[in-house]
């Protein structure tokens, strides 16, 4: 009789404790799904060249935006472009409570089809010569502004760009035109 009641006792368990586990699952599925519609939504939002637009710690605002460029740098030190170098000037605000690196090879720019390109991050220390905007941390209430190049073929014209404040972030959206 002890055998089949503490038998039944732990199968109880185990059942009431698969039930509550689930319960929790469930209740913590819909909140990350509430929370990701939300994300969606503000990540839906494109902002302007002018525009604040906001991803994670950082506010973004795109100030210009100069494509046709085939070097950067120096005549003694510089990077030649394979395409065409189009440089986006983009003040970084840090809105967050902590200090945090902004990170160029995070950022994203997209041509009308869709193509997506990187940042060339090497053509960026030369187009950033004489600021430490990205190689530093950005404390909490300070900005930079610095140039984030990418190289693209020469016929291609980007329209938008993805902001991030980390690789891992969601991103924001700004339309170049």
């Amino acid at each position: 009789m002890r055998k089949t009641t503490t038998f039944a006792l732990l199968a109880t368990a185990v059942v009431a404790l698969g039930c509550g586990a689930g319960a929790t699952d469930t209740a913590s599925s819909s909140g990350s799904d509430g929370a990701a519609v939300k994300g969606e939504e503000k990540a839906a939002k494109t902002a302007k060249i002018g525009q604040p637009a906001r991803d994670g710690k950082f506010e973004f605002t795109v100030k210009s935006s100069k494509c046709g460029v085939a070097k950067v740098g120096t005549s003694m030190l510089g990077e030649k472009a394979q395409g065409q170098f189009c440089l986006i000037t983009i003040n970084v605000k840090n809105i967050g409570k902590e200090s945090q690196m902004f990170d160029g090879s995070s950022q994203k720019a997209y041509a009308a089809d869709g193509t997506e390109y990187s940042a060339d991050t090497g053509a960026a220390i030369y187009a950033n010569q004489n600021a430490e905007t990205f190689l530093n941390d950005i404390n909490p209430g300070n900005q930079v502004t610095g140039v984030v190049v990418f190289d693209i073929p020469k016929k291609v014209k980007l329209t938008k760009l993805e902001l991030h404040d980390s690789p891992f972030s969601g991103g924001v959206t700004v339309a170049l035109s």
